[in-house]
């Protein structure tokens, strides 16, 4: 992500007037506050003052699989409480943590120039996934990244992974897995690229719904902050995001299903292609379309119609009685 958004315009300096001093909400780990600091500085550098309000989420507070506390909203709810309350001005998320279905009092005011989309396979034994031996163990906490590792792999051992960056990488270090998979975009903001042993892009591995992006909420009738926020908006980025999110709300699914998609923008254009999986990895089914950018909601109920066509509804299902 760029030090700055390069389309956004300078305003005039504020002086410290505290009628142009926005209260940010932001999860407590470390990539969070990275993505925090990152908000604040740009919207500093346009004259807004910024105070960062560190807010404990359920997700946070707990240390077992997300499925077995509803991982929906783990790591968004407690920012968009204090979002409705008017403890906060504004809250930064990553998008791919936020539910389609969130708060109709709230908007995403912004999506900022998006980073790297892809998973990357870890590892201090070999370069690529395919060189892994039978049974070794692999570790994510993503139903969707191990329907897709089993998919392609399935003489590997995917085990189950929770914590922050550091811990999945003690974890690695301390031998309890032979690899893990993780966000490339996580790595690259907390200067640890080095540590990536490969990109795993589709087919192979398709990133979850809002990969790589921020999202930047507000509440929906804030229209002095969501005006200053707005300039922090990269419109290929917001794009590409709309049509996946449609997608998933037209699925009916969630951040737990099996469902991985890619949005590319280019100028007016944008393509949507995406996959379902059964959580054992022996189904897949996929589906892609193009069309206008201006109708990027559209092209995502288009593609998930598509899947819906091929039965993906028969895989979904068990995703909503874990998401309930």
């Amino acid at each position: 992500m760029a030090d700055r958004p390069s389309n956004v315009e300078d305003v005039p300096e504020t002086d410290g007037d505290p009628a142009r001093r926005l209260r940010l909400g932001t999860r407590t780990s470390a990539l969070a506050r990275w993505q925090a600091d990152w908000v604040a500085s740009a919207l500093t550098a346009l004259g807004i003052g910024v105070e960062i309000v560190p807010i404990t989420t359920r997700g946070d507070a707990r240390s077992g699989p997300l499925i077995d506390f509803g991982g929906v909203g783990a790591f968004t709810k407690e920012l968009q409480f204090a979002l409705l309350d008017h403890s906060i001005d504004l809250a930064v998320h990553s998008l791919k943590d936020l539910p389609t279905d969130g708060p109709p009092e709230l908007a995403i005011a912004a999506v900022p120039p998006r980073a790297a989309i892809h998973d990357v396979l870890v590892s201090n034994s070999v370069c690529r996934l395919a060189e892994l031996p039978a049974g070794s163990r692999v570790g994510t906490g993503s139903i969707r990244r191990r329907a897709q590792l089993l998919h392609a792999f399935p003489r590997l051992a995917i085990e189950g992974i929770r914590g922050n960056v550091d811990t999945r990488l003690c974890r690695l270090d301390e031998g309890r897995f032979d690899a893990i998979v993780l966000a490339e975009a996580g790595l690259a903001r907390l200067g640890l690229a080095s540590r990536i042993a490969e990109r795993l892009a589709p087919p192979l591995m398709f990133p979850a719904v809002g990969q790589g992006a921020l999202a930047i909420e507000t509440r929906a009738d804030d229209a002095r902050t969501r005006r200053w926020v707005e300039r922090l908006d990269d419109r290929a980025a917001h794009a590409e995001v709309v049509a996946e999110r449609a997608l998933l709300r037209h699925l009916r699914a969630g951040c737990l299903a099996p469902v991985g998609a890619v949005g590319r923008s280019d100028g007016g254009r944008l393509t949507l292609d995406a996959v379902v999986l059964s959580d054992d990895g022996l189904g897949r089914v996929g589906a892609g379309a193009e069309g206008r950018a201006a109708n990027a909601r559209g092209l995502g109920i288009e593609v998930a119609e598509r899947l819906l066509e091929q039965g993906a509804d028969v895989w979904l299902a068990a995703s909503r009685r874990r998401g309930r």
